[in-house]
């Protein structure tokens, strides 16, 4: 059992985030001359948006903000490595502390309450749980990195509060990402900026591509046909519960990647970049090719803060693969706070560990191209596989979805030519030309960019109009 979650706030695709992102983008580029003003304008504006999923949460950000921005200067300034080692440890404990209690707490007094009915001594903890707030779990990982990366010396605390406010809170990544680290943002912060010189055709085409994605193509595999079956797989066959697994794989890329791109391009157009977070997914030939291409964000915290300072691959063959297993079970616990996501981590673990066992004997056949297609193929399915442990609400889902695979007698009931055609483009879209954005951009840029603006502004109006009346939270909300 999660905590509760807030689920009422400004969605990208919406007429009132439409709204506010016009009028941010006019007052922040009017005062553009004015770089002091013009980030007050947006950390404002950051705080805006995230009041608007729920007010009190906005007192938690700042508070976890301005002490890491103590903790930063504090760092910079001592001498000594037991004293900098003793402010990052206090610092890293207390991101640590404030995700655990707010995401942790109600998953730990849950497991309490089980273990307490077995004993047939039942308590209901329900009067201690703690309200998760949205993107909880990207912000505190932005913490640790800018704590840690100070004491690395790969960066300089920031002097000016303004800036780490704005570092923390900037509301395009604010809720689900990418994790943007202080090295890659704060440099953006003290650049001219000149509207002239806007990424705008790669903001337009990313932003079309994104709704694209959410809207149509998750949207719809979700509602005809990944949610009915996830939701009662026993009344179904085994062609519609493959055909749902493949779903949520499309469905989970699509809606994440979309938010994403989504996010990259809203960006884009107050002048910022931020760090590609995909690379499609489903063409990996190996586990460690798919996270390598999966949340890449997340991939790069998780190696640089977790995995190579556990000693990574150095050190005896077993410490390799408990460094692994450890990385990957606390990165499913990341995602949310339930059994079904430590055991998806894990069996990611055991897959990388086998991986490990098996490279030198497949080593000669790496670049054999049916080679390639095989393990590409069963990379694909593992992945499957372990998302199924990922969607279910509960070990006893996840098991009955297991064990209904295995009604081969009973017809399909749920298929329609509509959602095969958008698993289809979904899973053709990992097989694109990697090189296929920059050509369109370099294409689309040829056209006045009035003309482009007016173009993607009806691409997602008819988007828009394709889609629900209601549109779900992305995912990675929940997160």
């Amino acid at each position: 059992m999660q905590s509760p979650l807030v689920e009422v706030g400004l969605l990208f695709p919406t007429v009132e985030f439409a709204v506010f992102f016009l009028l941010v983008f006019v007052a922040s580029w009017a005062t553009a001359r004015w770089p002091t003003l013009r980030k007050l304008i947006l950390l404002a504006a950051s705080y805006v948006f995230y009041g608007w999923w729920d007010p009190h949460f906005c007192l938690l950000l700042f508070v976890c903000t301005m002490v890491n921005y103590g903790f930063g200067l504090g760092l910079q300034v001592s001498r000594g490595e037991a004293r900098r080692r003793t402010i990052t440890t206090v610092a890293v404990m207390f991101n640590l502390a404030i995700l655990g209690y707010f995401k942790y707490w109600g998953f730990f007094l849950s497991s309490a309450a089980q273990a307490l009915d077995a004993l047939h001594l039942g308590h209901d903890f329900k009067i201690f749980e703690a309200l998760l707030p949205v993107g909880i779990s990207f912000y505190t990982f932005q913490g640790i990195s800018y704590i840690v990366d100070i004491y690395r010396g790969e960066i300089r605390a920031v002097k000016d509060p303004v800036d780490m406010l704005l570092f923390k809170s900037f509301f395009p990544q604010l809720i689900a990402g990418p994790i943007v680290r202080a090295k890659e943002f704060l440099p953006q912060l003290a650049q001219s900026f000149d509207l002239s010189e806007l990424y705008a055709t790669r903001a337009f085409l990313l932003i079309a591509m994104g709704l694209f994605k959410k809207v149509v193509i998750a949207h719809y595999l979700a509602v005809e046909l990944v949610g009915p079956v996830f939701e009662s797989p026993s009344s179904y066959g085994t062609i519609d519960l493959i055909f749902a697994a493949y779903g949520y794989s499309v469905q989970i890329y699509c809606d994440f990647s979309a938010y994403t791109d989504l996010a990259i391009g809203v960006a884009l157009l107050f002048g910022y970049q931020f760090p590609a977070n995909f690379n499609q997914p489903y063409r990996a030939v190996s586990l460690q090719d798919f996270w390598r291409r999966w949340h890449i964000s997340l991939s790069r915290f998780l190696r640089d803060y977790l995995y190579i300072p556990l000693g990574g691959s150095r050190g005896p063959w077993w410490m390799t693969y408990r460094n692994l297993l450890l990385t990957m079970v606390l990165g499913g616990l990341w995602h949310g706070a339930s059994w079904t996501f430590v055991f998806w981590g894990l069996l990611h673990g055991l897959g990388l560990c086998l991986e490990k066992v098996a490279a030198l004997p497949n080593r000669l056949f790496m670049r054999w191209p049916p080679m390639r297609l095989l393990r590409c193929f069963g990379t694909f399915h593992f992945v499957c596989l372990t998302w199924i442990f990922f969607n279910a609400d509960s070990f006893s889902s996840a098991i009955d979805f297991l064990q209904s695979l295995g009604h081969t007698g009973v017809p399909p009931k749920i298929i329609a030519p509509f959602s095969l055609s958008l698993l289809l483009v979904g899973l053709g879209s990992q097989f694109l030309p990697a090189n296929l954005l920059p050509r369109l951009e370099a294409g689309f840029s040829r056209v006045p960019l009035p003309v482009q603006g007016a173009f993607t502004a009806l691409a997602v109006i008819a988007i828009v109009a394709c889609g629900p009346g209601a549109l779900a939270p992305f995912i990675y909300f929940r997160f």
